[in-house]
């Protein structure tokens, strides 16, 4: 005998075999034991949830001789005829090849007989919405007021196509995703049936492929199976069979790119093509492991919607704590952008390659996304301690490699500012810092106080306390900086100013010395709408 698949060998054949559809199961159970059946009925859903199955189960339970507590008895002639597809009275149609007037022509002529066995002539139509909108017109009538032994179950996938007319007319009954732990319960079922050893987490990475669908998981595991045929079937495998890529690659990936490190991360990208993983898979799964991240940051009680072992949601907290929300939306953003443009594209790898290059250098793109990208990688080494500081602009170069020469401009001395004019520019402190480079911008907001002193100094004072790890004040005392934050003063009044930094290296910081990205677009004249921490 032939090999059956899995789904196929293991179809349920009556309603206590059907698994994750209890609201359709009790419903149509009742129905038949009040002998309240209806003369049309809808079910919808998507694939693989068991719609044709309970047509199948619902055509051969209202023509059971011996129907035992609403379900078939599977003993009788008719049960037996129905199951082997020989009875006359269940009539089965594609609306997709048979989607014309003259296929609907046919059936209403067929349901002026009765049955020749059985209670029910039963006419299961599935994909029903690919009939043509002359067959829905020509099947209006027979559907309404059909004769007293005809039963009409119509399924579909896509229920919106269906007309408001044929809908009206139907009982529909709407069938659910099924959960993850249903899907791993029954496929564990029927391998201790089949007799098949499989490792617990793999049963669980299949239920998960399959998206809600129990036939897409049979076919998975059948797949599997026969790759590995007579081992054990481990998590592993079932990676290498379905081309997926375990999440301990994506936490290397995610540290990387975090880091900026573009070697490591197309390094594991090269990994992944040498595996033989499929590209868009991925992509994907590497959106729905940021996704996962994501969850965790915005909340502590999204443990339980997230599928994955303690293990791996402990490594995913530790994640969480080294990236913000900002710049993880962007992440997703650049990968959802990502996932549909290589689709149909030849050069996947080059796609990925370049969005991987984005991720690690936020700098490469103008948008607001990165630039607050750029912030939270600054605020990152301002806090571990790391020196900013920007590069020196290049001295142009003539064509034969040296600076060209010039003539010195002499430039008349600037009057010093008298402490009036010096205490207008501590009130607008905030206009000379939006003139400053980032870099300055960073320390400068550990400055507490702005002051000018008897000798008409501008006076910038630091809270810096011993052990804070804080050090604004010994990097704006750098007579560079001192001297480009003097420059512009100096552009602004026409006049020079002598700075002075003052350290407070025992009192309590007056404000808060993380930058603040809002504070920052203020400073330079935008002003951000939303509020978001």
């Amino acid at each position: 005998m032939s090999y059956m698949a899995l789904y196929r060998k293991f179809r349920p054949q009556t309603f206590e075999d059907v698994k994750g559809q209890d609201h359709i199961v009790t419903t149509l159970q009742n129905q038949i034991k009040s002998d309240r059946i209806g003369h049309a009925y809808l079910f919808t859903g998507t694939r693989g949830t068991g719609k044709t199955t309970i047509a199948k189960i619902l055509a051969r339970t209202i023509n059971c001789e011996n129907p035992v507590n609403g379900c078939p008895c599977m003993e009788c002639q008719t049960c037996k005829s129905i199951t082997a597809g020989n009875s006359m009275n269940v009539i089965e149609m594609d609306a997709a090849s048979n989607n014309g007037v003259d296929s609907i022509r046919q059936i209403v002529e067929e349901v002026a007989y009765p049955p020749t066995e059985g209670k029910y002539k039963v006419y299961i139509i599935d994909e029903v919405h690919m009939l043509s909108t002359g067959a829905f017109n020509a099947l209006l009538k027979t559907l309404e007021e059909p004769p007293s032994y005809v039963v009409f179950i119509l399924a579909t996938t896509e229920v919106h196509k269906i007309p408001i007319t044929i809908l009206s007319r139907c009982q529909r009954y709407d069938f659910h995703r099924i959960s993850i732990d249903t899907i791993a319960a029954r496929l564990q079922e029927l391998m201790d049936k089949e007799g098949v050893q499989v490792e617990e987490k793999a049963i669980r990475y299949i239920a998960k492929a399959a998206d809600g669908s129990m036939r897409d998981g049979l076919s998975l595991l059948d797949q599997c199976i026969a790759f590995y045929i007579g081992q054990t079937l481990t998590y592993d495998n079932v990676l290498k069979v379905l081309g997926a890529i375990d999440t301990e690659v994506f936490s290397r990936l995610l540290r990387n790119i975090i880091d900026g490190n573009v070697t490591a991360a197309i390094g594991i990208l090269e990994e992944i093509i040498t595996q033989g993983r499929d590209l868009n898979q991925f992509v994907v799964d590497f959106t729905w492991y940021l996704r996962n991240l994501m969850l965790i940051k915005s909340s502590e009680d999204m443990e339980d919607a997230l599928e994955m072992s303690s293990d791996n949601l402990a490594l995913l907290k530790e994640e969480a704590g080294m990236v913000d929300t900002e710049v993880l939306m962007r992440y997703i953003q650049v990968l959802s952008a990502l996932s549909n443009d290589i689709k149909y594209a030849s050069q996947k790898r080059v796609l990925i390659e370049i969005a991987l290059i984005k991720l690690c250098k936020p700098q490469m793109e103008p948008d607001i996304s990165a630039l607050n990208n750029r912030m939270a990688n600054l605020e990152k080494k301002v806090e571990e301690g790391v020196p900013v500081v920007m590069a020196a602009p290049q001295a142009p170069v003539g064509g034969n490699g040296a600076t060209p020469s010039a003539a010195p401009v002499k430039k008349e001395p600037l009057p010093a500012a008298v402490p009036e004019e010096v205490k207008k520019i501590a009130g607008s402190w905030g206009s000379v810092m939006g003139k400053l480079p980032v870099n300055i911008k960073m320390y400068l907001k550990e400055v507490s106080t702005v002051t000018t002193n008897e000798s008409g100094d501008l006076v910038l004072i630091f809270d810096q306390p011993e052990g804070s790890g804080r050090m604004g004040g010994d990097f704006v005392n750098r007579p560079e900086v001192l001297a480009d934050i003097s420059a512009v003063i100096e552009q602004m009044l026409q006049k020079t100013v002598n700075i002075k930094v003052e350290i407070n290296s025992s009192g309590v910081s007056s404000q808060n010395t993380k930058t603040d990205v809002r504070d920052f677009f203020a400073n330079v004249g935008i002003e951000i709408e939303h509020d978001e921490d």
